[in-house]
């Protein structure tokens, strides 16, 4: 399990940096750079919860918007936490629970720390999909960042 979500980020990275990089050549970037801020606001949220390194309060999952130009900067320097994170972890850790409270009502929630790593990727998926519309809508073909893609090897 360990490797697959490795190899998953891995694939995340880089179908984001794809996606990045069609954003820069927007005539209106503004949506989608805002939602791939709130995909690295997530990043840090979740592994925070688990690190507990700072107050889950003082983060917010839509609050910090990085400028376009620093974007790409950005979410390699997150996704390269969560990576990093996930290789010095040992494989049974991958099912122990983090417990965290919900800042809004300070009610508790454990969750498999496997889970959040599996949350951020496919919740990366789904704003990927609103970009690539975005991107559609502004009359730009969007990346091909299809997982596939990156699992066919020549035979």
């Amino acid at each position: 399990m360990k490797q697959y979500l490795i190899d998953f980020f891995k694939y995340n990275d880089w179908a984001n940096r794809q996606l990045i990089e069609a954003v820069k050549k927007l005539p209106e970037p503004d949506e989608s750079v805002k939602l791939i801020s709130h995909l690295i606001n997530s990043q840090d949220k979740w592994l925070n919860r688990i690190t507990k390194e700072a107050n889950d309060k003082t983060l917010a999952w839509y609050d910090t918007i990085y400028p376009l130009d620093h974007l790409a900067n950005q979410w390699h320097e997150h996704m390269a936490k969560w990576i990093r994170f996930l290789e010095d972890l040992p494989e049974p850790e991958l099912a122990g629970d983090v417990v965290f409270e919900r800042p809004s009502d300070g009610k508790k929630f454990r969750v498999k720390i496997s889970d959040i790593a599996l949350q951020l990727n496919y919740h990366s998926i789904h704003h990927r999909a609103q970009i690539c519309r975005i991107i559609r809508q502004q009359g730009q073909t969007p990346p091909s960042t299809d997982y596939i893609l990156t699992a066919i090897k020549e035979a």
